[in-house]
């Protein structure tokens, strides 16, 4: 990429007045999420990208800090700099925060109950800024943490962003790994909300508890690193003997 088209793709009015260490930043964010460098991938050296953006070394450094505080690029010292990807640990660190009491954290596993394309409801559509006539696919799962079933899953994807995902059968266990690699979609951030709940007969059916049993009902809603709504699922997690976990950076 010329240094010429760096300078057109800074030229809007949304990046007219920020510092030029965030104009870099977000022109390398766009670089990433076209695919340029893959996740996990090095991106080239201080030097080089400097070069090419005619621009100082001290900007991309600015630049790179930047997307590292955001997790969007990750350094490893003496090495260099590289595009984050969402492994399993990575994962279980930052977006699993359900523990079993007295337990450190655990990556569970997960049971698919059920794959569809449907139509959203109101409350699907509003979750992810959709229309009534767009398609959502659904998927029900059910997590398992030291063999006893911890957590029921529903999770809601725009087809516009995941096509044909419903019709694969190879879902793993980690979803934003999955999402990046098979479908260009990477994470940035979530937006968790908690409340209280009672287990309806088929909850508890299906987690092996007793019916109106206290669940915690937790709603996401997931966005990708150029700002498009990805994901909405809510979580049923028992009480009993796990608690939600969630550190602050």
């Amino acid at each position: 990429m010329s240094s010429s088209q760096f300078d057109h793709k800074l030229s809007g009015p949304s990046l007219a007045f920020q510092p030029l260490y965030q104009q870099v930043a977000e022109y390398i964010k766009q670089l990433i999420v076209e695919r340029r460098w893959q996740p996990g991938e090095m991106l080239p050296s201080e030097f080089k990208l400097a070069d090419e953006f005619n621009v100082s070394q001290g900007t991309v450094r600015k630049a790179l800090t930047l997307l590292t505080d955001t997790k969007i690029v990750t350094r490893r010292q003496g090495v260099g700099t590289f595009v984050s990807e969402h492994t399993a640990q990575d994962a279980l660190f930052r977006f699993f925060p359900l523990q079993a009491d007295g337990k450190g954290a655990d990556l569970p596993k997960a049971e698919l109950l059920g794959i569809e394309l449907i139509s959203p409801d109101k409350n699907v559509q509003a979750a992810l800024n959709l229309s009534g006539k767009e398609r959502v696919t659904k998927l029900e799962r059910r997590r398992i943490l030291d063999n006893e079933f911890c957590m029921l899953e529903t999770i809601f994807l725009p087809a516009k962003y995941f096509a044909g995902i419903h019709e694969r059968k190879d879902i793993p266990h980690t979803l934003y790994h999955f999402y990046q690699t098979d479908f260009n979609q990477t994470v940035f951030k979530t937006r968790d909300g908690i409340k209280a709940v009672l287990a309806s007969d088929n909850d508890a059916k299906l987690l092996q508890i007793k019916a109106g049993e206290p669940l915690l009902l937790v709603t996401r809603v997931t966005e990708s690193i150029d700002g498009k709504l990805i994901e909405y699922r809510e979580s049923k997690c028992r009480s009993d003997h796990y608690h939600y976990q969630v550190e602050l950076d």
